[in-house]
Parts: C-alpha cells; sequence; structure tokens
C-alpha cells in the first residue's frame, strides 16, 4: 500500500507552475489541468507541458497521426527540392571529367604548347589593318547621314511648317522617297563593300582561323551597326519633316534627349560604335559613374575564361577531332555517333565558357566603361521550352536588331509571320556561314544549313512551349538540349574541322611534323 502511494503520487502529482496544477494519469493519457487565474493555458506552458509528456513516456508517440503522401508521389501538395539530386549531378559530372583528363594526359601527355601554333606575322598585320580600316565605314555612314541631316534642314526651312496637327503632302512624300533612294544605295553600297572587302582579305590572304573570325565578326558587326544608324535615321528625318498627326508625342521618351537632327554628330556615332548594341538610338539610358572594380573583375574573367577555352579546346577537343577523320572518311557512322557523342561534352563546355565570357563578361565590362545601363544581354535560355524561345533570350542584342529591322517592318508592310521569320532566318544563316565557313575557307554550307533549318524544329516545339502543363515544356527543354548539344555545335564542328585538315592540315606546327596518335579515344 505504501509502495503504491507513493508511486501514484509521483505520476499524478505536479508542482504548480504559472497558475497551473498539471496533472498526469498512470495510464499516459492526456493531462488534466486546473487552470488558475484566466482560466486557460498559454501556448508555451502547452508546448512545455507535451515536451515533458514525450520525455517522460518515449514510447507512446503517435507517428500515424495523418493522411500524408509519398514525396516523389502525384499526389503531393507540396513541390519537392531536387536541391541534393542537382548537388550530385554537379558531383558526377565533375568526377567523370577528371577521369577523361586523367586518361587524355596518360594517352596523349601535355599538347599544350604555347610557340607552336602558326600566328603568321603576316595574318597579324593584315587583320590589325582591317581592324582600324572597317570603323572606316561607320565614319562614311555618318558623312552620308550628315548630308541628308542639312538636306533636312533646308526643307523644313522651305516646306510649311509641320507641328504633327497635318499630314505631308503627296509631292512632299515623293521627295522624300526620291531622296532616301540616294541615301539608301550610298549607306547600301558602304555596308556591302565593307564586308565585301573584309570577307575577300579574309578568305584568300589571313590563314590563321581565329585571326579570321576575329576580324570577320568585327566586319559583320559593324556592317549590322551601319543599316541599324541608315534605318533609324531614316524614320527620324521623316518624323522631322513630314509628321503626321500625333507622330511627334508617340516617339519614344528619351529621343527627346537628343532629338533629330541634333544625334547627327561625330561623337554619337563614336558612342554607338562602342555601345554594347546593335541597334542605333539617338540617346541609350546611362549609368552615373564607371566602377573601375568592376570592370576589371569582368576582364579578369575573360582573361581566365580565354586560357580555359583554349586550354581545353587543345587538349580535349583537337584528339577527338583528330581521331574522327578516319571514320569520316570510310563512312563509318556507328563511330561517328560515338564521336560525336564524345565531343558534345567537350564542345558544350567551351561553348558555355564562351558564352560566359562574351555575354557576362566582355560585354558587361564594355557597357559599364561606356556607362551603358541597359545590359539585358540575354536571359534564362538555359530554361527554354522550346527552340522559338532559345533564339529569342539567348542572343538579345542580335535579336533585337532582326526584330527591329527585319520582322517588324515586313509585318507592318503586310508580310506574313512565316515569310517574316523565313527571312530573318535566312539572313542570319548567311551571316553564320560568312562568320564560320569563311575564316576556316571552307563555304560547305553546314553552318547555314544549321541556322535555317532551325525553322522547322522550332515549328516543332512551338505547340509544346504553349502548353500550361509542365510536361510539355519539359518535353521541349529536352528536344531543345538535344538539338543544341549533339545535333547542332559538334556536327558542325566536326564538318569544318575535317574539311580544313582536308585543306591545310592543322594549324598547330608540332600537328603538322607529328603523326596523329594511333591510341584509341
Amino acid at each position: 500500500m505504501s509502495s503504491a502511494t507513493t508511486t501514484g503520487t509521483s505520476l499524478d502529482s505536479n508542482p504548480t507552475t504559472n497558475g497551473v496544477t498539471r496533472r498526469t494519469g498512470v495510464d499516459g493519457s492526456a493531462s488534466r489541468e486546473k487552470p488558475q487565474g484566466n482560466g486557460t493555458l498559454d501556448d508555451d506552458a502547452t508546448e512545455q507541458l507535451r515536451r515533458s509528456f514525450r520525455k517522460k513516456y518515449r514510447h507512446v508517440e503517435a507517428v500515424h497521426s495523418e493522411s500524408r503522401p509519398s514525396c516523389l508521389s502525384h499526389d503531393t501538395t507540396a513541390t519537392p527540392s531536387f536541391l541534393g539530386f542537382r548537388n550530385l549531378m554537379v558531383i558526377m559530372l565533375v568526377v567523370g571529367n577528371l577521369r577523361l583528363v586523367i586518361e587524355n594526359i596518360q594517352k596523349y601527355g601535355v599538347l599544350i604548347c604555347v610557340t607552336c601554333h602558326d600566328f603568321r606575322k603576316f595574318d597579324l598585320q593584315l587583320g590589325l589593318a582591317l581592324y582600324f580600316l572597317i570603323p572606316c565605314h561607320l565614319l562614311i555612314a555618318y558623312l552620308i547621314e550628315l548630308v541628308a541631316a542639312r538636306s533636312a534642314r533646308s526643307s523644313r526651312l522651305t516646306i510649311e511648317k509641320r507641328d504633327g496637327t497635318t499630314s505631308p503632302t503627296e509631292d512632299e512624300h515623293l521627295k522624300f522617297q526620291a531622296t532616301w533612294k540616294l541615301v539608301w544605295v550610298a549607306h547600301a553600297l558602304n555596308v556591302t563593300i565593307a564586308l565585301a572587302f573584309t570577307t575577300y582579305v579574309v578568305y584568300y590572304h589571313i590563314h590563321h582561323p581565329l585571326i579570321g573570325t576575329l576580324t570577320e565578326m568585327h566586319a559583320i558587326i559593324v556592317w549590322l551597326k551601319t543599316a541599324s544608324y541608315a534605318f533609324t535615321n531614316r524614320d527620324l528625318r521623316h518624323a522631322y519633316l513630314h509628321p503626321m498627326e500625333g507622330e511627334l508625342d508617340a516617339l519614344p521618351e528619351i529621343y527627346k534627349q537628343c532629338p533629330y537632327p541634333n544625334n547627327i554628330t561625330f561623337d554619337n556615332l563614336t558612342y554607338f560604335w562602342w555601345a554594347p548594341t546593335l541597334v542605333y538610338q539617338p540617346a541609350y539610358p546611362r549609368t552615373d559613374k564607371i566602377r573601375w572594380v568592376f570592370v576589371f573583375k569582368r576582364l579578369g574573367e575573360v582573361l581566365c575564361l580565354s586560357v580555359f577555352i583554349w586550354f581545353t579546346s587543345a587538349q580535349y577537343a583537337t584528339p577527338v577531332l583528330q581521331n574522327s577523320l578516319a571514320k569520316i572518311a570510310s563512312l563509318d557512322y556507328p563511330s561517328i555517333l560515338e564521336r560525336l557523342l564524345k565531343l558534345s561534352t567537350i564542345s558544350l563546355v567551351i561553348w558555355l565558357a564562351g558564352f560566359f565570357a562574351l555575354f557576362q563578361s566582355f560585354l558587361n565590362a564594355l557597357a559599364e566603361v561606356t556607362r551603358f545601363a541597359d545590359r539585358e544581354f540575354y536571359e534564362a535560355w538555359w530554361n527554354s521550352e522550346g527552340l522559338g524561345v532559345y533564339w529569342r533570350t539567348w542572343n538579345k542584342p542580335v535579336y533585337q536588331f532582326f526584330r527591329r529591322h527585319v520582322y517588324f517592318p515586313m509585318r507592318s508592310r503586310g508580310w506574313s509571320h512565316r515569310m517574316a521569320s523565313l527571312t530573318v532566318f535566312t539572313v542570319s544563316a548567311i551571316l553564320h556561314e560568312i562568320l564560320v565557313g569563311v575564316p576556316t575557307h571552307n563555304l560547305i554550307g553546314v553552318a547555314f544549313l544549321g541556322m535555317f533549318l532551325q525553322l522547322p524544329l522550332i515549328q516543332i516545339t512551338a505547340p509544346l512551349e504553349r502548353m500550361k502543363s509542365a510536361n510539355g515544356k519539359l518535353l521541349g527543354n529536352i528536344i531543345f538540349w538535344v538539338s543544341f548539344t549533339i545535333l547542332g555545335q559538334p556536327f558542325a564542328a566536326l564538318m569544318y574541322f575535317y574539311a580544313w585538315q582536308a585543306k591545310y592540315g592543322s594549324v598547330s606546327k608540332k600537328a603538322l611534323h607529328s603523326p596523329p596518335p594511333t591510341c584509341p579515344t
């Protein structure tokens, strides 16, 4: 009796805390509380009581107390996080490529040779000469627009004052069109000569493909900038001379900072030449100051990534390409497919490094120096639900040029969306072939077809972009990555490398005087 009394007392009785007398039954049932004061328990007291109960009765916790689905089940209401799987994939990617690095060095040794590359003195001289000569065509475009602006000022003084409340007469419209035809012919001859002359020199006189590519890219950029400069000033000149009712108020607000023809100055053109955009505007959003620490960080990234691209290309891409030559010559399709799959990883890493170096590092450094505030050079293209989204988001400067100066003008003239898109991709395909085929001295049409055949892929993935379900967008993203990493760049790199080897052999002197590796990769 004494023992039972003692046990019952120890189980049932609890000291009074915070005005509450706690009593717990011997069967472990819910506590009975006698509230004191306001008659209720506060949250802290309730939680303290529950912790005390769990500590005392360790084997009675209700583990299954509600209906819950599995984490990966479709019935779950909360989307699970896959951060751990992402970390695992990164680790596996690093481990797998580290194994390839060790295997590559064991098979081929160190292939990096700073003094082996055939940078001919004549190639460097021509490249530097063209670097300073190509922008002269922008100067010619400025002189053409300067003459047109002075003519517009004179016409403005002689014609009836236009304040945006009346429309131009038929004679005024015909006169403007006649003047524009002369200006258009002058601009067309200027940009055509610039691009044609550069293409001729690169194709026939600059041997090294890297120097040729940089030179040709510079010429294409100036060609696009000159075209934008001419088309934009044409419309501004028309709005200045013959504005229809309401047109003056419809001009972008930022253009009021430098209205036509005050924008036709050498300083204005020089800024456009250096600005990281292909679309001309009389004025751009500007930052207040230059952050030089930011500039040097971005330039450091460009330098490091350039070294990485050079190292990866020479040490890993070149052996794979070299070992593919015999397979291509013998049309061994299974082996060619295996080479493509192996090259896809290397080319993707090189492309991603080049993308970051150009669009994130270099363009941001250039924008900081020029105080160019609009720095949306790309969007999250890696999440593209289809090829159309990719081409609209990965290279915003080029996309904005074609949308503003090719696609929209054609649509406003009554052309269909399909024809306007076909024109955009045809022009882009020609420029891609010039950029790739001319420096490699092999106009084999692979770059042209690679761009032109994007249209049917865009049509295939367009319905997936419009689907509201996540599965459709996921499928579109998979199609994008497969076409991008396997069917696109690796195949183009393999074809142009094969064409180069068939015509010249390797750029590297070391490769020219040494037999290719015989051991398989």
